[in-house]
């Protein structure tokens, strides 16, 4: 399988976007800012286990919303908007594309993430949500808005800020196609701020970021993200609804 070179035909001849990789700091920093805030009024409240999967839900979800919503807001005001500025479609051969790396991914995160829950242990190797969750039952519809989040709009918000906003942003400096595509991988797995699990976010970020490369097109990278995360979105829906124990 060999990239996609656009052609002209595919691609409408618009204005360069203005904006470039201090849109992405920005949106970054605005995503951190926006988690440490809700995780020290966290702390100045004492929250207990029970009160800080809330926590989470909010730390996670709304921290992701606002960054997510800024980078979509930059295309708009700086560029030609989401749709032109980050190549977001939903062809037939995005979709495609998205399932088959979305299935290599699934399998090579799994082998990864056993084997790396041997080196560092079980739970070493757990997601920090992972963990929090651990033998925590919730009501059904939160668990169920939560298993939706992971599973479908949490790699559209990712994909947006780390395939979308930070890969153009490094187009634009004239980097060429890998160098780009291993600078997202690179970033995108620390951004997570898991030390322990960077390398195994590594491995969960090359098939993801391979379909945006040899597509040349955000949809088919949001495919493989949530055909990746849907195993793990199903363990936790079931582990906090109580059906199987962790």
């Amino acid at each position: 399988m060999t990239p996609v070179t656009e052609t002209p035909a595919e691609t409408p001849v618009v204005r360069d976007h203005k904006w470039g990789f201090g849109a992405f700091l920005l949106v970054l920093g605005v995503y951190i800012l926006t988690a440490v805030v809700i995780g020290t009024f966290a702390r100045m409240y004492g929250l207990n286990k029970t009160h800080s999967i809330a926590v989470v839900l909010v730390g996670t979800v709304v921290p992701t919303a606002l960054a997510t919503l800024l980078a979509l807001l930059v295309t708009k005001v700086r560029g030609n908007g989401p749709k032109v500025d980050l190549r977001w479609s939903y062809t037939r051969e995005d979709l495609k594309a998205g399932f088959k790396f979305g299935l290599l991914g699934l399998v090579i995160t799994t082998i990864a993430g056993t084997v790396w829950a041997k080196v560092v242990g079980e739970e070493a190797a757990k997601s920090s949500l992972g963990q929090l969750v651990d033998g925590q039952l919730m009501p059904v519809a939160v668990a169920i808005t939560w298993f939706v989040y992971v599973w479908l709009i949490g790699p559209v918000c990712e994909e947006i800020i780390y395939r979308g906003l930070l890969w153009g942003a490094l187009e634009r400096l004239n980097m060429g196609r890998w160098v780009v595509f291993g600078l997202t991988t690179v970033i995108f797995a620390i951004a997570h701020l898991e030390p322990l699990r960077t390398s195994l976010l590594l491995v969960v970020g090359i098939p993801i970021g391979l379909a945006r490369l040899y597509t040349g097109r955000l949809g088919a990278s949001i495919v493989a993200h949530q055909i990746n995360n849907f195993v793990p979105a199903l363990a936790i829906l079931l582990v906090t609804l109580g059906v199987i124990q962790p």
